[in-house]
């Protein structure tokens, strides 16, 4: 008997390869489309040699199907760094509203389940704390991370619009701060920042006061959360929030970093960027009750995990 397939849309960058991981030990064949912007082959070579994996290096805009037999169809692909929200923006935009809309119609046509990869930056600045799934959000449309925001918002308008046309199972997860190895460390957020300092013996970069929130989820944990919910059979919500609900701020991040690398560098101090968001933490009520998940790794460890990656990576031992 085949394996089922499934469809992963940005299969190659750091969230959507280890997803890719998930679905090929549960013994499924992956179809990953990813243009490369931000992914890489090397994520997924291991798959590509046995054969478990097939890479289509387009757009997910442009992607034309070799099979209409999948079973799932994930779209992962969009830039969702800060630092691409502004050179990137028309990508951004063009992921998030013509990819979504061309793999929503795959989807259709397989009679496939759908799920769109959204994000916390649906909820803005938010002015609802911890963020509820119910949480409509403060967003600026026409500030530097509109393209991002709204791309996302206007996703999951076109996942909702395709289930309630159409009939098609769909799932959104809107996504919250995740770490861990294949991150980019170019990527402008306040993880890899910090590592890539650290690996330069450079003190830590901290913008504002630091005591704005963040809540940090391992991305083992965040890709089961999304295996769970994009294979389960008739789930109760349409929308969930994966993500960690410790809540830290900035500086207590400085601090911990510091200790679990054993690299004491300090602190210099920068303006906060505008619309940074001054709290962020989900109500994860939802998937507890839903997908029976909460976050296993602890801070501590999947920092510990994630600076021996990146060591190695600095020494030349990966992508």
């Amino acid at each position: 008997m085949d394996s089922p397939r499934v469809l992963i849309s940005g299969g190659a960058g750091f969230v959507g390869s280890h997803l890719v991981d998930r679905f090929v030990a549960a013994g499924y064949a992956v179809d990953v489309v990813d243009n490369l912007i931000t992914g890489h082959r090397e994520n997924l070579q291991a798959h590509l040699a046995s054969g478990a994996v097939r890479l289509f290096e387009v757009p997910a805009e442009a992607f034309e199907p070799p099979t209409l037999s999948y079973r799932h169809v994930l779209h992962l692909a969009s830039p969702a760094s800060p630092v691409d929200f502004g050179p990137r923006a028309v990508e951004i935009l063009q992921a998030n509203s013509q990819g979504t809309l061309n793999l929503l119609e795959i989807a259709r046509k397989s009679g496939a389940r759908f799920l769109f990869a959204s994000t916390s930056e649906v909820y803005g600045d938010p002015e609802v704390h911890p963020q509820t799934e119910d949480y409509r959000g403060n967003v600026d449309p026409l500030g530097p991370r509109g393209p991002y925001d709204e791309g996302k918002r206007f996703g999951e308008a076109a996942t909702m619009a395709y289930h309630r046309n159409f009939g098609l199972d769909v799932r959104i997860v809107r996504i919250f701060n995740t770490y861990g190895p294949r991150m980019r460390l170019d990527d402008g957020r306040v993880v890899p920042n910090f590592l890539r300092s650290l690996l330069e013996h450079r003190p830590l970069t901290v913008y504002g006061d630091g005591r704005q929130t963040r809540s940090f989820c391992y991305v083992s944990d965040l890709v089961e959360g999304l295996f769970r919910y994009a294979t389960l059979d008739r789930p109760r919500w349409r929308v969930i929030n994966l993500g960690n609900p410790r809540e830290i701020t900035i500086l207590e991040l400085a601090e911990i970093i510091q200790r679990v690398t054993g690299r004491q560098v300090g602190i210099e101090f920068q303006p906060l960027p505008p619309q940074d968001p001054r709290r962020r933490q989900p109500d994860i009520r939802r998937a507890r009750t839903l997908l029976n998940w909460e976050p296993r790794v602890p801070l501590e460890e999947g920092l510990r995990r994630t600076w021996e990656w990146a060591l190695a990576l600095n020494q030349g031992e990966g992508p």
